[in-house]
């Protein structure tokens, strides 16, 4: 094309760089300018909670500075999908922008999500809930194990399996989670208890005390000591403790093990019919 081999105008400022067109047209270093209402929101976007001020903000900086970083999309059809960038597609629309800079990428389902997740989680963007979901939505797309998955995302594996019990919290915690009201220290020290009443009572302490993560770790061990009035069930021996982690990590998901004198039984529980069929894929297989 004609357009690809031009150059554009040197010293002339971001217009230079990002001409207007109605609907694409490329320029420097393979960016071009696409019309917004040609770009749809990814539905693997990782990242849930958008903050109005924040947004607010970033459109005032992008009416006077223009979007100084293109967003990445992929071609679908005659239209493209958001892989990355969201905020600042969100907030040129505020902005009353028509059209935004982009750069195109070849890329698969899989791949859009795991650039949309890196790029977020290398931001700092993503609340824990929405990164434990991330790295589930990561394991069950691509197929990897949670080793090849701290490798794709810097981190370690305790790391990444940490983040990722934090969904075997009770809903009422992962929402404090998502909303900033509990971190996820506090996440991983109720994981400590294996009751969901239990946890919930310590989450009210926590709320109503404002109780460090340090002070609930200490809380917690004193509830499972026994040192307070409360009825404690007891944790299960360390060999079942041990095989229950190794299934839920194994599953991406809860896994109960009760074992009595008659028996006992292996509780997986899933959140949706989509989760049920992968599970029960894994078990088949």
């Amino acid at each position: 094309m004609n357009r690809m081999s031009k150059k554009p105008a040197l010293g002339k400022g971001l217009s230079a760089l990002i001409p207007t067109s109605p609907e694409t047209e490329v320029f420097k270093e393979g960016i071009q300018h696409c019309s917004i209402d040609k770009i749809r929101m990814n539905p693997n976007q990782p990242r849930k909670q958008f903050n109005e001020i924040s947004l607010a903000s970033l459109a005032e900086t992008i009416k006077s500075k223009g979007i100084l970083q293109p967003l990445l999309v992929r071609k679908i059809g005659d239209r493209y999908e958001l892989i990355a960038g969201e905020r600042r597609l969100r907030a040129s629309k505020m902005a009353g922008l028509n059209q935004v800079p982009v750069i195109v990428r070849d890329t698969e389902e899989a791949d859009s999500l795991e650039i949309s997740i890196l790029e977020n989680i290398q931001r700092e963007d993503l609340n824990p809930i929405e990164e434990a979901r991330g790295y589930k939505d990561m394991l069950d797309t691509l197929f990897i194990t949670q080793d090849e998955l701290a490798q794709r995302v810097g981190k370690d594996r305790s790391s990444v399996t940490n983040t990722i019990r934090l969904l075997q919290l009770p809903k009422e915690i992962q929402q404090d989670l998502i909303a900033g009201e509990l971190s996820a220290g506090h996440g991983r020290a109720i994981l400590g208890l294996n009751n969901d009443i239990l946890q919930l009572k310590v989450r009210a302490a926590i709320k109503k005390r404002g109780l460090s993560v340090r002070a609930t770790e200490k809380y917690i061990q004193e509830l499972k000591e026994g040192s307070r009035k409360e009825a404690i069930p007891l944790r299960p021996d360390p060999n079942l403790q041990a095989l229950q982690d190794e299934l839920s990590r194994h599953f991406s998901t809860r896994v109960k093990l009760e074992m009595g004198k008659k028996g006992g039984k292996i509780q997986i529980l899933c959140s949706s019919p989509e989760e049920m069929n992968r599970i029960c894929s894994l078990l088949m297989s």
